[in-house]
């Protein structure tokens, strides 16, 4: 298994959810509520909008924690090891996302 191929393309992987967290930054400002500037659609349209938003940020969040996970493994020696039952995951599964944690079985 090459270690260094997958640490190589989780670090880019992170790189690049960071930069869209802080292209995204601005979909995230707090809706307007006055009702004399703006329409009842409009806001509610508005605030489905930053929801919507916020929701995929927390999925982004999620994936870089995932993925740190995985580059402390790598560290450890224990990357590429299921967590749960520590046999070796499948090197399709690592290839389709490097930051998998456990093996097919354990994830079912």
């Amino acid at each position: 298994m090459d270690i260094a191929k997958y640490k190589k393309r989780l670090l880019s992987m992170k790189a690049e959810l960071e930069e869209i967290d802080e292209i995204s930054e601005d979909t995230r400002k707090v809706v307007e509520l006055d009702q004399t500037t703006v329409g009842r659609l409009s806001r509610m349209d508005a605030m489905q909008q930053q929801e919507m938003a916020l929701a995929t940020a927390r999925r982004r969040e999620a994936q870089i924690m995932r993925i740190d996970q995985a580059l402390k493994r790598i560290e450890s020696d224990d990357y590429g090891y299921c967590v749960m039952c520590d046999e070796e995951i499948s090197e399709k599964r690592l290839d389709l996302d490097p930051s998998h944690s456990a093996c097919i079985e354990c994830s079912k």
